[in-house]
């Protein structure tokens, strides 16, 4: 890709991506292929809603070739008996790659998916470089274990790769939580068939591409894009696939499990859906809590699957919190996401767009009042945006309360003591994240201990690093992605137990 260094403007950025034909093939054993069927869809971006390439159509002929693929390099070794020295060396060699690609890969996942192009440049990317980087320096860093035996026995435990992995992963986050799944999962010497949500297939194929530039083997990662029921199904339920781990919405979270028995009791991790709270007590920080609700809520339009997307605040400081919510959200830019001012992009398509609408509306019928926001914005574009929306006084039984929305919709309910915000927090299907503010250390305590998810803030929120886990409790699904424990998913452990005479 031409690139001008360091775009700073709107016209920059739109300069780039004017002449730009995304690579739309899948790859598969180390090729780029088109679907064995010929077919096409038609990529649009959120942006303006224009069509901006033709990605491969893949179905269950194209799966098979790809898990065929993937399972021929995992059973000849090709990469798992790679030294684990060789491994780190192209693992990091794939993380330097995508640091050279770094604006490319930028202006792919914007324009995929509608998020600001500082946030692709300088939190997506970036992320996902380190994350594959943070992996690669485990290769050689491992040790399998020798149990306590007896004098004339040798116990070994043997950390071994499960096989052939099948990452179906979203569209919100598409570069960060793919390579949440490639780093461990390739590190571990296992093979992967990595799915794309059809809403944003770009960068996962440009990965496929990097990988195989960086040296990875052909067949150890394969990209196979296409819709969830013509591909997706297809490699959930292959019989050749040992593992799946998958990143959306808990229904189709649960679909995974069904797969999973429908077909061979293959292992499935999940990181589904959220409705997280923040718990505000009346002696909180009214400031700082507000500045991180609001940015909680509204960044990536609320396209996140742990988005503070509820507010359980005690009354006696409900107004000021609102009032101070709506100050940080006035100086939150809406706009075209080339243009680098620009901090709340778009929605990924038109049917998520009414779709959020639509939850709206259903809040005020339900009798919440509509403090700010709830309309279409910039619909002059093409584009898909709605406004920054706040809904006050939100009974806890609302469907705006109890489901995921994954749009810019914050609802405010109030509550009394302590207990009874607690009893709310917990009162979800959800239990992916939680914040709770307050001055109080013992308060802090009592309460962080007591909400049930998966990570709690105490004082802030969406603080995180590639060394901590992430993952939820009850129906956000189970296992962990990111930190040294999302290793162990994608391995087994193995017993070899010598008897000497």
């Amino acid at each position: 890709m031409n690139a001008v260094s360091n775009p700073k403007t709107r016209s920059d950025w739109e300069r780039l991506a004017a002449p730009l034909r995304p690579e739309g093939r899948a790859v598969i054993d180390g090729q780029l292929v088109g679907a064995r069927s010929g077919r096409t869809f038609e990529k649009k971006t959120p942006i303006d809603g224009r069509v901006i390439a033709q990605v491969a159509r893949c179905e269950d002929a194209d799966v098979d070739a790809a898990v065929s693929s993937a399972r021929a390099a995992f059973e000849d070794g090709r990469w798992r008996r790679t030294e684990p020295k060789e491994r780190k060396r192209i693992l990091l060699r794939f993380a330097e790659l995508m640091r050279q690609d770094l604006e490319h890969l930028a202006l792919l996942e914007t324009l995929d998916v509608g998020k600001p192009i500082q946030n692709s440049l300088e939190v997506d990317v970036p992320k996902a470089i380190d994350c594959i980087g943070y992996y690669g320096e485990f290769a050689d860093k491992l040790y399998d274990e020798i149990a306590p035996t007896g004098p004339n026995d040798l116990a070994l435990i043997r950390r071994e790769p499960l096989g052939v992995i099948a990452a179906i992963v979203p569209w919100n986050y598409p570069l960060i939580v793919t390579s949440w799944k490639l780093g461990p999962a390739l590190l571990a010497g296992n093979s992967v068939v990595l799915k794309p949500a059809e809403q944003s297939p770009l960068t996962a194929i440009r990965l496929g591409e990097l990988a195989l530039q960086a040296g990875l083997p052909p067949g150890v990662l394969n990209v196979v894009p296409g819709f969830g029921e013509e591909a997706g199904r297809p490699l959930a339920l292959h019989a050749d696939v040992d593992m799946v781990t998958f990143t959306g919405s808990t229904e189709v979270g649960k679909l995974m499990l069904r797969y999973a028995g429908e077909s061979n009791l293959k292992r499935v991790s999940l990181e589904c859906g959220g409705k997280s709270p923040h718990v505000v007590l009346a002696d909180a920080d009214i400031d700082a809590a507000a500045e991180a609700i609001a940015w909680g809520i509204y960044y990536n339009a609320g396209e996140t699957c742990n988005a503070g997307s509820r507010v359980l605040v005690q009354e006696a400081v409900r107004q000021p919190l609102l009032d101070a919510i709506r100050r940080v959200t006035a100086g939150i830019t809406l706009g075209n996401p080339f243009d680098p001012t620009t901090q709340m992009g778009a929605l990924i398509d038109e049917g998520h767009m009414r779709r959020v609408l639509g939850y709206i509306d259903t809040g005020v019928s339900e009798g919440a009042q509509l403090a700010l926001g709830g309309k279409r914005a910039l619909a002059e574009t093409g584009g898909y945006y709605i406004e920054a929306t706040i809904l006050d006084e939100v009974r806890p039984e609302a469907r705006v309360s109890r489901e995921e929305i994954f749009g810019p919709v914050l609802a405010v309910t109030p509550f009394g003591r302590e207990a009874d915000g607690v009893v709310m927090a917990n009162d979800s299907i959800y239990g992916l994240a939680a914040a709770v503010w307050t001055s109080d250390i013992n308060a802090a305590h009592r309460v962080s201990g007591a909400l049930r998810a998966g990570t709690v803030w105490v004082n802030s929120f969406d603080r995180s690093t590639i060394s901590t886990p992430f993952g939820g409790f009850k129906q956000s699904g189970f296992g962990r992605d990111r930190s040294p424990h999302a290793i162990d998913k994608y391995t087994d452990l193995k017993t070899i137990w010598t008897a000497f005479k």
